[in-house]
């Protein structure tokens, strides 16, 4: 696995409305009261009644008044709510200062928490957090699975969200409907289904063939017919395939989209309108010849310029890269040659066909490297870290994170006590803002700092969970290592 860069998670912060910061008492004041919210306000005695009324669905949300995640989310949570009034939908919220025994009952480990739920069980939201996101989203936690639809509603049914999926089959024992039904049961939190057995209700909306499977969409072509084999596997990769526009622009409302796409993501950096439509047409090209292996998007470099850097580019527009959204591999398009729709199609086919190699961001390798802490960079990480005759204890961290300088004084003191080992065990650290991980390491880093032991002898790897105190890092290293 591959290192998340903090440049990439401060897109996803923004996908999912949560920039950083500390509010003013009054901002959070504000998000506790309720006066002109249609979010209910609960506590312990008021909880289970609410989330237990009969045909019902409620969202919660766990929150503390300070967190100013929270504070971002409240806005769109209010406008959701307000939007749902009157529907068999709830949204409403827990103070977790002050009701912290009912959070820690719903296992609350971070805010905010939403949580679903509905008289057969909770979840977790898995939506976006805009209001446009959580009303889509809710409205489908009423619906079963599959909807039947009538002469009467499957018109509006059509038209009932972005993405719309309608079968036709002879009957319900049909197995090309439970295949069908199989799928959707799967996917029921991000699209709508629906399903007639009637051939004159199916053309109200164009559906000629049955079995047949249709996904309607409100972008690019309108439609996409199924022409593949009734199999949950095959059905629902075309659904999450052609559920994704041919070529979007990405932005906060839409980033967590691809990303749980699972497709590699092409991304084309442009600063100007002008940028915009002389290489559209021509990525659009390209985009269709390989649609469902890699996703395309454009990315406002004035805005979001700074996730260039993480994929290896500089700030100099426009700029092309594909970036490998599960393994967080990268691989940036030469800035030395001029981006062309041509240029782009043979990027994109030697990528795809194997032939490229993923770029790896390294700062120089150290010359002289005698402290206690050795210095790990990328170019030097397989002959340190991964050397299979000692043990390995790498901290990896950003140079603007506050827990990773505070941590360091300690970790140079156990650095020096093992430090006559040096044989035997290293103590490592990598700034992971300046290197990217090597294709060798087989673990990924999601926060800072993150603290890793490598086993002598097999390179296992054993997550350091304890406190920051010099007393546990020696009894994590004295259980762990040789």
């Amino acid at each position: 696995m591959r290192l998340v860069p903090s440049a990439l998670l401060a897109l996803v912060a923004l996908a999912a409305l949560t920039p950083g910061g500390v509010l003013a008492k009054k901002a959070a004041d504000e998000e506790v009261q309720a006066v002109e919210s249609d979010v209910q306000v609960l506590t312990a005695d008021t909880f289970p009644k609410t989330v237990n009324e009969d045909n019902k669905v409620t969202l919660v949300k766990f929150y503390a008044p300070w967190c100013g995640h929270c504070k971002a989310l409240a806005p769109e949570f209010d406008k959701a709510a307000a939007e749902l009034k009157g529907t068999d939908i709830h949204l409403a919220k827990v103070d977790c200062t002050e009701e912290r025994d009912l959070c820690q009952e719903y296992n609350v480990q971070g805010y905010p928490t939403l949580k679903v739920f509905r008289e057969s069980g909770t979840g977790e939201y898995k939506g976006q957090r805009t209001a446009e996101s959580i009303v889509s989203y809710m409205k489908k936690q009423l619906l079963p699975d599959v909807s039947s639809l009538t002469a009467d509603d499957i018109v509006e049914f059509k038209d009932s969200d972005k993405v719309v999926v309608i079968g036709h089959f002879a009957s319900e024992e049909d197995k090309d409907y439970v295949a069908f039904k199989e799928t959707a049961s799967k996917l029921r939190d991000d699209f709508v289904f629906g399903a007639t057995f009637d051939k004159k209700v199916a053309k109200k909306v164009e559906i000629e063939k049955s079995p047949s499977i249709t996904l309607f969409k409100k972008f690019d072509e309108g439609r996409t017919d199924y022409d593949g084999k009734f199999n949950d596997a095959d059905i629902a990769e075309f659904v999450k395939t052609n559920a994704v526009p041919l070529l979007n622009e990405l932005g906060p409302d839409n980033f967590m989209d691809y990303i749980e796409s699972g497709k590699p993501l092409a991304y084309l950096f442009v600063a100007s309108d002008e940028d915009r439509e002389t290489l559209g047409d021509e990525l659009r090209d390209v985009a269709k010849e390989f649609k469902g292996k890699v996703n395309f998007v454009f990315i406002d470099a004035n805005q979001f310029g700074g996730h260039a850097t993480t994929l290896n580019l500089k700030e100099e527009w426009p700029a092309f890269a594909i970036q490998e959204t599960k393994k967080q591999l990268k691989y940036p398009f030469s800035q030395d040659k001029e981006i062309t729709g041509k240029a782009i199609r043979e990027f994109v086919s030697s990528y795809v066909s194997g032939e490229l190699k993923p770029s790896i961001k390294s700062e120089p390798i150290p010359e002289a490297n005698d402290e206690d802490v050795k210095v790990v960079v990328a170019n030097n990480f397989e002959d340190v870290v991964l050397d299979k005759s000692k043990d390995v204890l790498i901290e990896f961290y950003a140079p603007w994170c506050g827990h990773c300088k505070k941590l360091m004084p300690t970790y140079e003191k156990v650095a020096a006590k093992y430090a006559k080992h040096s044989d035997k065990i290293v103590i490592a650290k990598m700034d992971a803002t300046a290197n990217d991980l090597p294709l060798a390491a087989d673990f990924e880093v999601e926060g800072f700092p993150t603290i890793k032991l490598l086993k002598a002898g097999t390179n296992e790897v054993v997550d350091y969970e304890g406190d920051r105190s010099e007393e546990s890092f020696y009894s994590f290293i004295s259980e762990n290592a040789r």
